[in-house]
């Protein structure tokens, strides 16, 4: 299905509805403004750390590496994201953990909250339910109830936004309310461009769907405001699409993959560059960036440079986060098959359930 204008009904396709909830994702920030402000939340309680890490996989995880990227320059402690079984040794009181499990049953994540729960931590929780609903509902946790019934990684709008406005209300974020409520507007004008009802001669989406098929896209970024994007750009291709896609980063890159670029022989054909770009970006970011995809160019892989777009770097972060969620959309629709479901995250699951081990407080 190369033709992304004649799909009629995608119901077969898309039984899931992933595609709705890409087009939810206004809606979703407009919800998760209404959730957040109604937890009680003492900014008393939540002072006098030193250090802030959220625990969390996948997609639970993600909102945490974009409010870390968003507010770099802005928070006045460090700022972590735990992918593991393992707390960072350093947590203690002086520590505040944030939990943030979808399912509520995210096996990495129950792991370190009991070790956040022994060390002392300062504590809150973002989930659907699970064993972490029912830890923090038996010893009073603060925590935000988020709506259920998508895969984690189509309720970004719910796991970003209750995380911005809990940091925004102990006094460690500048985006408050306001800035959701005009992210989500400005999303919701956008997202009107990249519909299936668009053609793909006018459809930024459909058009970048296209050159990215039957390609492995490899996707760079800059430091700051766009590293946590490429990695969300990155992971929707991944699930969605069912396709690989891999990402770099500048300055980084250029110490070490870019001498990798210069024996590319029959592979080229199979590669397609992606540079995210930012009006944020390092003046010598950027000039990196431009002297790397001459020299991509030259070994004839083609280099796709997207700007963001947007009144502040919220705005500009998420124009690019929404753009790849369509995209990732398109080309699932391309590989032919359903963006929903993740059976091989699902089959290591299930073997990872025969083998023995302690599992955390809460799980059986």
């Amino acid at each position: 299905m190369s033709n992304l204008d004649a799909l009629g009904s995608i119901d077969s396709r898309d039984p899931g509805n992933m595609y709705g909830a890409i087009c939810s994702l206004p809606d979703q920030i407009r919800t998760a403004v209404t959730l957040a402000g109604a937890v009680a939340i003492d900014p008393n309680t939540f002072g006098g750390f030193h250090n802030i890490i959220l625990c969390g996989m996948g997609g639970s995880a993600i909102g945490g590496d974009l409010a870390r990227s968003l507010l770099a320059d802005i928070l006045p402690i460090p700022m972590a994201v735990c992918r593991d079984y393992r707390l960072p040794s350093y947590a203690g009181p002086d520590t505040l953990v944030i939990v943030s499990s979808y399912s509520g049953n995210t096996e990495e994540t129950l792991t370190t909250f009991d070790q956040a729960r022994a060390k002392g931590c300062r504590l809150y929780a973002m989930t659907t339910g699970g064993a972490l609903r029912e830890i923090v509902e038996r010893e009073h946790i603060p925590w935000t109830l988020l709506p259920g019934g998508l895969q984690p990684r189509a309720a970004l709008g719910y796991s970003f936004v209750p995380l911005m406005l809990f940091l925004n209300r102990i006094g460690l974020s500048t985006f408050g309310p306001s800035s959701f409520t005009a992210l989500a507007d400005f999303l919701e004008v956008r997202a009107k461009g990249y519909a299936l009802s668009i053609p793909s001669q006018t459809n930024p989406a459909k058009q970048l769907a296209l050159r990215l098929y039957g390609r492995i896209p490899i996707i760079y970024s800059g430091p700051s405001v766009t590293d946590a994007v490429a990695v969300r750009f990155k992971g929707q291709i991944n699930e969605n699409a069912k396709m690989p896609a891999y990402t770099g980063q500048f300055p980084e890159c250029n110490h070490n993959e870019l001498v990798g670029w210069k024996i590319i022989g029959a592979f080229r054909e199979f590669l397609r560059v992606l540079m995210l770009r930012d009006g944020e970006d390092h003046e010598r970011v950027a000039a990196r960036m431009d002297i790397v995809g001459g020299l991509i160019e030259k070994q004839g892989v083609e280099v796709i440079d997207i700007r963001s777009e947007g009144a502040d770097r919220l705005q500009r972060a998420f124009s690019l986060i929404h753009l790849g969620d369509f995209v990732s959309f398109y080309l699932a629709v391309l590989n032919s098959v359903d963006p929903t479901p993740v059976e091989a995250i699902e089959s290591l699951k299930h073997e990872l359930a025969r083998l023995p081990w302690t599992a955390p407080s809460g799980r059986s």
